[in-house]
C-alpha cells in the first residue's frame, strides 16, 4: 500500500499500446529508450513503472497509479513522449513505416486493465517474456 495526503491506496494498471497499423517498428533499443521516457512521465505524476516489455508491433506496462492521475490525460502523456522521442532518435527507421513529421507512431487505441485479480507476480513474469525473439532488427 502507498499513502498520500488522506489516502492509502494500490493500484496497478497492466496498459497496452500498439503500434499504428501493427508495423513492426520497434526494436530492443528503441523499447529500452521508451522505458526511460515511461518512467520519466509516471514519476512526474507521482506514479511508477514497475516493469515493461514488448515486441515489435506493442508495448505493456505495468503501473503503479497514484489516484490524483487522471487516466486518459496521463496515456496520452505517455503515448505522445515516447512518439516525440523515438522520432528525434530514429528518425530513418521511423520514416519506413509511416509517412509525413505529423504522422502518429501509437494507434488510438489502448488496453486498460486492472490489475486485482491476478497476482502481480505473475502478471509482471507476462511482461518480461513478451519479447520471445520476435522484434524487428
Amino acid at each position: 500500500m502507498r499513502t498520500g495526503s488522506h489516502v492509502v491506496f494500490s493500484i496497478y494498471l497492466h496498459i497496452v499500446f500498439v503500434t499504428k497499423y501493427r508495423r513492426h517498428v520497434l526494436t530492443d533499443v528503441m523499447i529500452e529508450d521508451i522505458k526511460e521516457v515511461f518512467q520519466r512521465v509516471l514519476e512526474a505524476n507521482s506514479s511508477y513503472l514497475k516493469e515493461c516489455n514488448g515486441e515489435a508491433d506493442h508495448v505493456h506496462l505495468l503501473i503503479d497509479l497514484h489516484p490524483d492521475n487522471n487516466i486518459s490525460d496521463l496515456i496520452s502523456s505517455l503515448k505522445s513522449a515516447s512518439s516525440r522521442v523515438l522520432r528525434q532518435k530514429y528518425p530513418s527507421q521511423i520514416k519506413q513505416f509511416y509517412w509525413g513529421d505529423k504522422a502518429k507512431l501509437w494507434h488510438d487505441s489502448k488496453c486498460i486493465v486492472s490489475c486485482g485479480g491476478a497476482p502481480l507476480e505473475m502478471i509482471k513474469k507476462y511482461i518480461q517474456e513478451q519479447s520471445g525473439g520476435k522484434l524487428s532488427k
